[in-house]
């Protein structure tokens, strides 16, 4: 008998759409020109369907083609957001930036190395709910704060940030604002219509395939924010991101991204009946929520057990489900998580932090009723 282990670590990746699938292997296999080519009939049909793919995309976040660039993922889109307006910030006196203590190490670690260069960084911890609030970011803004970078949604926690807000507040002064919208894209695009200066996108977020994303970097008025590439060797992308357009990624990109906003409604639907089932099933247990759940995505839940090592517990749990104690980016080590530290949750709630994310497609066969009662035989007094 074939053993079927549930995947709920699906904030870390999810597997490629079938239909995705089958726009990558076509790009691939049957229309493989490069969309630089302008020689032959393949690199003409590559161009014209990347110019779409961008018209679309940008569409999504109501944005312009020539403000969309094309990356690996989100990582890199926040390293060129992040490294690549700090000369303006240097050239212009201006080197504070204000970010959270939550965010994903692909944000935090570019912030310290600004950091290492001589930029002042506040660093705000949004206590126990998770969510920071516009309020707490405007008192700390001056005059040569350069930048706001918070992130959309909390890949820990599902806690949802309040970008649109702060961003129409930002727009009225001089900082520019970055968001990574790993967690968002698709699953709260309206948010990320608002005036965000700086988007972070990645493509298997949504059940695209890996390697592709995209950054938006939004004009002001008639101005265009003052990134510097950092790398170099080409000219694709409005000098900021050379090397060939990876064509398959990007179609698989923009068709992940129509699925998902055709299908949003019901997927939405579906992530929070599981939600609801699984919490309901998992009741025989002692366990708490952490992190605001007034404010929060239907498809991520982070859960400390009473009593309960998280680790130990993956293990137990490993013929049934797939879980993650905290960022995928970070699982190699066993320390505890720094979004749940930076809430102020005591040290045994915070290293014992368990996150559950799903795709409602990949929970179907999951026996909530089973997995409540594992965990409850590591709490024999539960109910």
């Amino acid at each position: 008998m074939e053993l079927v282990v549930t995947y709920l670590d699906a904030a870390a990746t999810t597997r490629v759409d079938p239909r995705v699938a089958e726009v990558v292997l076509h790009w691939m296999t049957e229309d493989f020109g490069n969309a630089g080519s302008r020689t032959h009939e393949y690199g003409t049909r590559a161009k014209r369907a990347v110019q779409q793919a961008r018209q679309y995309l940008a569409g999504t976040l109501n944005a312009e083609p020539d403000e969309l660039i094309f990356t690996s993922g989100a990582t890199e889109s926040n390293n060129i957001a992040l490294l690549g307006l700090a000369p303006y910030g240097e050239e212009s006196g201006r080197r504070h930036i204000i970010t959270s203590a939550i965010e994903h190490k692909a944000v935090i670690e570019p912030l310290e190395y600004l950091q290492s260069r001589g930029f002042e960084v506040d660093f705000i911890e949004p206590g126990p709910s998770g969510r920071v609030t516009v309020e707490a970011v405007m008192d700390r803004l001056r005059p040569d704060t350069l930048l706001v970078s918070l992130m959309h949604v909390n890949n820990e926690t599902g806690v949802v940030q309040p970008v649109a807000d702060l961003a129409h507040k930002l727009r009225e002064t001089p900082t520019y604002m970055h968001v990574d919208a790993a967690q968002g894209y698709g699953k709260l695009t309206q948010d990320l219509t608002a005036p965000i200066d700086l988007i972070s996108v990645s493509g298997h977020k949504i059940g695209g395939p890996k390697g592709i994303g995209m950054l938006l970097a939004r004009h002001r008025g008639w101005d265009t924010l003052p990134l510097k590439p950092i790398m170099f060797g080409g000219g694709q992308e409005r000098g900021l991101r050379p090397g060939t357009l990876p064509v398959p990624l990007i179609m698989g990109l923009s068709e992940a991204a129509k699925i998902f906003h055709k299908e949003h409604t019901q997927w939405s639907q579906d992530a929070a009946a599981f939600r609801a089932r699984l919490l309901d099933a998992l009741s025989k247990t002692r366990f708490r929520i952490n992190g605001d759940q007034e404010h929060t995505v239907p498809h991520i839940v982070n859960l400390t057990f009473d009593g309960v090592d998280a680790e130990a517990l993956i293990v137990m749990l490993k013929d049934q489900v797939a879980v993650a104690t905290g960022s995928a980016c970070t699982s190699a080590s066993y320390t505890p998580s720094h979004v749940l530290t930076a809430m102020g949750l005591p040290e045994e709630v915070a290293s014992n932090g368990l996150r559950l994310s799903w795709f409602p497609s990949q929970t179907t066969e999951l026996d909530a009723t089973e997995l409540a009662g594992t965990i409850a035989r590591l709490q024999p007094d539960s109910a």
